[in-house]
């Protein structure tokens, strides 16, 4: 291929809207084109390392015995209706209806359609198990679509369904396509991947994992402990607190706080710490706006997603009006009434404390004093905190809890019979018994990894490709290919490197130096080729590599063969 021909512009300057790097040099070096918010046009370079991905992803899927398929992108709303996700996912899912009236949905995942494309199939215990997988468009109509491919409303994904008769065979299952989703990772060039225990959301199932590349810049908290090495999303992590209950507990006593509602206000107003404080955090839930008053302690912060896992619902921040009967800043549990319908929940942060500050529920007045245990009996306790930095790891029980950042890039559900059971998909066992086959499904974003590895992997001046997944191997730059020396040499390695198989983009503009060399670090192929006049007077090219691992001069006659066994090496190791 030659740089002159390649359809799109480079750029010097970083787009005004770019928050991450990927973003940036991946619209810079041409790469892609927004055409509307999440939504982009892939040039050349893109597609050839998608095109790349994609192909590691089917190699390690075809190896643990998946079959690939394809679903549809558009779906009858009748197949969402049966698992029951139609009326329960939100407008993330995009409905409309055809000319006729029928109503339908673009496929934001496809459960539903890998159920009803083998359930006749699977009427037998004899055809177990098996997998399924696509690659396949998707359009989710993302909130906050940001940051380039790494959160996007249409997107590439790879997502793949395994059927199983025991929860046995699943987990085996689920072992080894863990194993594979390593192998891709290292070998798309980002094996610091990590898998962390993460919520199921939406998907269902009880048994969940991300894997996360660890990044400044990543959207997911991640909890990790240094000791253990215990790793879970923040949505998914424990929250472990010890409490040290007071010798004595205080008398329980109305105190005036006047125009002060925040914990910090009023935690600074009484001299105590913001641990010895419980507060009220008030939500109300979507199906009904009917009321959800959590008390945790003061120093915590609320797991949303938690708490919507114990409802089983989604809420949404409380609005609190005077005919509710609640006081905003001033909610306790302690004679608390509601003229509306609520439930009252308690984190487990509070249980067996004492001698706490809390709401009075009285208009610019607290308690102190406050004892769980004695003035809230009826109190139950559960998990609803977020994890904190140095907290207690709820795996191996020290303070070696940190919080990082991360850019999920893949995940894997144990789904069990969630959407088996909803769609009455059915098989007869040896004893000639119905049951329902078990569920896992494994999906990878293929654009989003594309900018993972940017991410990771790129310098001031552009990204820094592995060769595994780079749109060519070699990047050839022919300086003053108007001088006839370096045009025969430049012409003629091309040639040779192209007969013996190697991804070549060839440059021979009558460019600047400067030009030159800024779009092959924006290309970010890993392996560069420089004949200039100089270099051909002393009958030598240049060899050096994007990631400035190696730089060297090479003979001419010599300069084929050597750039072959530089490439051939480089993919030895990304196997």
């Amino acid at each position: 291929m030659k740089l002159e021909r390649l359809v799109g512009d480079r750029f010097k300057e970083k787009p005004a809207d770019c928050v991450i790097d990927s973003h940036a040099l991946m619209l810079r070096g041409g790469y892609m084109k927004s055409v509307a918010n999440g939504i982009y046009s892939s040039y050349m370079p893109l597609r050839r390392i998608t095109h790349k991905i994609e192909q590691i992803i089917r190699e390690e899927m075809d190896a643990i015995d998946g079959q690939e398929v394809q679903f549809p992108v558009v779906m009858p709303a009748s197949l969402w209706e049966e698992s029951g996700r139609y009326a329960s996912v939100g407008s993330e899912l995009l409905r409309f209806k055809d000319r006729n009236g029928g109503a339908y949905v673009l496929g934001m995942t496809h459960e539903e359609a890998a159920v009803h494309l083998v359930r006749e199939y699977g009427q037998t215990y004899q055809k177990y198990p098996f997998m399924i997988y696509q690659i396949q468009t998707k359009f989710r109509d993302e909130g906050r679509p940001r940051a380039g491919l790494i959160r996007v409303r249409e997107l590439t994904m790879k997502d793949a369904y395994s059927f199983h008769t025991s929860q046995e065979d699943l987990e085996q299952y689920y072992d080894r396509c863990h194993k594979a989703y390593e192998r891709i990772f290292a070998r798309a060039g980002i094996p610091e991947t990590v898998s962390v225990k993460s919520d199921s959301g939406m998907m269902g199932g009880s048994v969940s994992h991300e894997f996360m590349l660890l990044t400044p810049v990543g959207e997911d908290s991640i909890v990790l402990c240094g000791e253990c090495g215990y790793r879970a999303n923040m949505e998914a992590a424990e929250c472990i607190v010890h409490n040290v209950r007071d010798e004595v507990s205080e008398e329980l006593k109305l105190v005036s706080t006047p125009n002060i509602q925040t914990i910090e206000d009023v935690c600074s107003f009484l001299n105590m710490p913001k641990e010895k404080s419980c507060k009220a955090v008030v939500y109300q839930k979507k199906s009904d706006d009917s009321y959800v008053i959590l008390f945790i302690r003061g120093d915590l912060d609320v797991n949303e997603t938690k708490l919507t896992n114990f409802l089983g619902e989604e809420v949404y921040p409380g609005v609190i009006t005077d005919e509710c009967g609640l006081h905003a800043g001033y909610t306790g549990p302690v004679g608390l009434t509601v003229n509306a319908p609520h439930v009252v929940l308690y984190d487990r942060s509070l249980e067996g404390t004492n001698n706490l500050s809390c709401g009075g529920n009285k208009d610019e007045y607290h308690y102190t004093g406050l004892d769980l245990s004695r003035d809230v009996p009826e109190a139950e306790y559960h998990d609803f905190a977020k994890a904190v930095e140095g907290g207690i790891c709820p795996c191996c029980g020290k303070h070696s809890i940190t919080i990082s950042r991360g850019i999920e890039v893949g995940n894997i559900f144990q789904l069990g019979t969630k959407y088996t059971k909803a769609m009455n998909m059915t098989y007869l066992d040896r004893d000639g018994k119905s049951q329902y086959p078990i569920m896992g499904c494994y999906g990878i974003g293929v654009g989003r990894l594309a900018a993972s590895v940017c991410e990771a992997h790129h310098d001031a001046y552009g990204p820094i490709w592995p060769i595994s997944i780079a749109p060519w191997q070699v990047h050839l730059c022919a300086m003053r290919a108007d001088n006839a020396e370096v045009r025969a040499f430049a012409d003629k390695l091309y040639e040779e490197l192209q007969a013996a198989g190697v991804e070549v983009i060839y440059d021979d503009r009558s460019v600047s130096a400067g030009v030159m060399f800024s779009d092959a670090d924006l290309l970010g192929v890993p392996v560069r080729v420089i004949a200039s006049p100089r270099n051909m007077k002393d009958g030598c090219c240049e060899i050096s590599a994007r990631d400035k691992s190696f730089s060297e001069k090479v003979p001419v006659a010599e300069a084929a063969d050597r750039v072959k066994a530089i490439v051939a090496e480089l993919l030895v190791k990304t196997r």
